[in-house]
């Protein structure tokens, strides 16, 4: 707190609009006491207008972080694949409602006869057991493989019946049914239809190698000098519950249900940050985006699927993709996310955005749009943070831009 308290509050680069500087003022003070540990950028976007991109720190141990430094955001890039796929619904090229057999006839197996879109994109397929899919993580780099194997998976429980959070299954059958509709490879339907008609500088599922130069890459954290301790044969002892799973039996939930969504067998010997994990397509899991791009991308939302003359999705698309499928409990995610396809309610301190969707990524990455406000919001970053719901820096930012943009509007910051 002191040094949040303390903190230089001009320690970024990067350009302000004066009726967000007290956004940009508390982005320095979160990072300027670690930027020596990592790197952060953030860019909103305001009645169609950007009005922040700032940046500051460490984007690898030797580089510092660049106005074009694309950061590796976990789910982050759910949402951008859940965009992708509501353009092609615009495109007339697949359906919410018309079961993914139709585009990918082996998908059929295992009870998945029924399954829709719509199911996929609301987390209500049943198919999030990515611990019993596969049996080694280093399967995740195999595109072709990984499609099989969705394929021929069992779900969990019969689409429609239930919510449970796909962390990683997710990319899979939704960029398979993409591709399998359109018939083209994932990364041409991003160019095409995301890339260029945005004017996106960075944002890709499988980094080209020769822009693997240009992502941040993961900061260990120090280590801290320890006493030895007696050696033990960690096979042997049992391993205690971390307060997450505490918390998750607490509320009721089932802690095996949020291990087999998120770990699959092997992880330790693989790592997101690796060359061949950021040129992989692993769509849930390890979308590269750089913080412009994010936000543009939710600054076409926030305007209702318009951009620079372009309606890249229809307007009864929007109507659909914005609507909350159900309150309802999820068995994977602690905290209630107010599923939409493909997004969910934006997290903040307080503020209430009641038409307002995005996604965050496991390291506390996030970016949204606000309809209500013309507000798009984007920060990224490469410190090891490792939290399912984000951290209290993106929370925080979120809610000081909905303060600036509601100052703006209205005359009135406010905290609710």
């Amino acid at each position: 707190m002191k040094e949040i308290l303390f903190a230089d509050t001009h320690h970024y680069h990067g350009n302000v609009d004066e009726r967000f500087i007290d956004l940009a003022k508390q982005f320095s003070r979160l990072q300027d006491a670690r930027s020596h540990l990592g790197g952060a950028a953030l860019v909103v976007y305001f009645q169609g207008q950007k009005v922040v991109d700032i940046f500051t720190g460490k984007k690898s141990h030797e580089e510092d972080w660049q106005s074009d430094t694309l950061s590796m955001c976990y789910s982050t890039g759910k949402g951008v694949l859940a965009t992708l796929a509501h353009i092609l619904v615009s495109e007339g090229l697949l359906d919410y409602d018309t079961p993914i057999a139709q585009y990918w006839p082996e998908f059929a197996q295992n009870g998945k006869a029924n399954m829709t879109l719509r199911h996929v994109l609301s987390h209500q397929s049943g198919l999030f057991d990515i611990r019993n899919m596969i049996d080694e993580a280093k399967e995740m780099l195999d595109w072709s493989h990984m499609l099989n194997v969705v394929a021929v998976a069992t779900p969990r429980f019969t689409a429609g019946q239930g919510f449970a959070y796909q962390p990683l299954t997710y990319g899979w059958i939704v960029g398979g049914i993409l591709e399998k509709a359109a018939k083209q490879p994932l990364s041409w339907l991003m160019e095409r239809y995301l890339v260029q008609p945005l004017a996106l500088d960075g944002a890709y599922f499988g980094v080209p190698e020769q822009e693997l130069t240009r992502v941040a890459r993961l900061l260990e954290r120090p280590k801290v000098p320890t006493s030895p301790k007696p050696s033990t044969k960690k096979h042997d002892q049992p391993r205690k519950a971390s307060w997450s799973e505490k918390l998750l039996r607490l509320s009721g939930q089932n802690p095996q249900d949020f291990q087999d969504a998120m770990i699959p067998k092997g992880m330790r010997g693989f790592s997101f940050f690796s060359d061949v994990g950021l040129q992989a397509a692993i769509p849930a899991a390890n979308g590269v985006f750089t913080a412009d791009s994010l936000a543009k991308v939710y600054a076409m939302l926030a305007n209702k699927g318009l951009w620079n003359g372009q309606q890249l999705i229809r307007s009864e698309v929007f109507e659909q993709l914005s609507t909350v499928q159900s309150k309802a409990r999820d068995r994977v995610m602690p905290i209630p996310m107010h599923w939409r396809l493909g997004y969910h309610r934006i997290l903040t301190l307080g503020k209430a955005t009641k038409h307002g969707f995005g996604h965050i990524g496991f390291n506390g990455s996030g970016a949204w749009c606000d309809p209500d406000r013309e507000l798009s919001f984007a920060y990224t970053h490469n410190f090891n943070i490792t939290s399912a719901t984000g951290d209290y820096r993106l929370w925080g930012l979120s809610q000081e831009a909905l303060r600036c943009a509601d100052a703006a509007l209205t005359g009135r910051k406010g905290w609710f």
